[in-house]
């Protein structure tokens, strides 16, 4: 649920492209993003009586925070990658603060250590080059190319992939509520990004006078 609950960033990254980037969401778009964060809050276990947690109200205030700014995280990361700069050195960038900040963070927590285990932190090495890496190294080529509302649309396929992975390696059974939460997503995005989501602005009428 804490996955599902940072995917809020979708209706934060609409109000910042729109008041900031100039990306005013269709009408379209204001009818299905409330559909496709409603199929997310479907996928995340809506009905099973482990879905929530110990204290569900501060859970999911720290979910809309977390959302936020996971919002201005991809409006800032997207600025970072136009003008033909490589996707590597923003990522690069990134990686290195989320590695300063965790270590901060984690020197607070008691049960934190710096003891590599085997094969632990080999599986997590491979999760960092393959899913991480190589995952957003596609995302930061995508970023400049596509409205920043599309871009935090199609990044909720994570937690709907994320419940069908959980399926087909784990034997996670999915309930119909979940089943109904992949399908308000996976159409969510699929008519968005079909039917278009923000609306495209005139271009200007240039008028040229041919002499005889």
């Amino acid at each position: 649920l804490a996955t599902v609950l940072a995917n809020v960033q979708v209706v934060f990254v609409g109000l910042i492209g729109w008041l900031f980037l100039r990306e005013k969401p269709t009408c379209l778009a204001f009818a299905i993003v409330p559909l496709s964060l409603l199929g997310v809050f479907f996928t995340s276990g809506l009905g099973r009586p482990d879905a929530y947690g110990l204290n569900p109200v501060l859970g999911a205030a720290a979910g809309a925070v977390a959302g936020f700014i996971y919002a201005i995280f991809i409006v800032v990361f997207r600025a970072s990658t136009r003008d033909g700069v490589p996707p590597a050195g923003p990522l690069l960038d990134a990686t290195l603060g989320a590695a300063i900040g965790c270590f901060l963070i984690g020197s607070f927590d008691p049960g934190f250590g710096l003891l590599i285990t085997w094969p632990a932190h080999g599986w997590l090495l491979a999760l960092a080059l393959g899913s991480q890496v190589v995952g957003w190294l596609l995302i930061t080529t995508v970023l400049p190319r596509i409205p920043v509302l599309e871009t935090s649309i199609l990044l909720l396929l994570q937690p709907v992939l994320t419940v069908i992975w959980g399926l087909l390696l784990f034997v996670e059974l999915l309930s119909p509520l979940q089943w109904l939460g992949v399908i308000l997503v996976l159409g969510s995005i699929a008519t968005l990004t079909l039917r278009g989501n923000v609306a495209r602005r005139a271009q200007p009428i240039r008028l040229s006078v041919r002499w005889p």
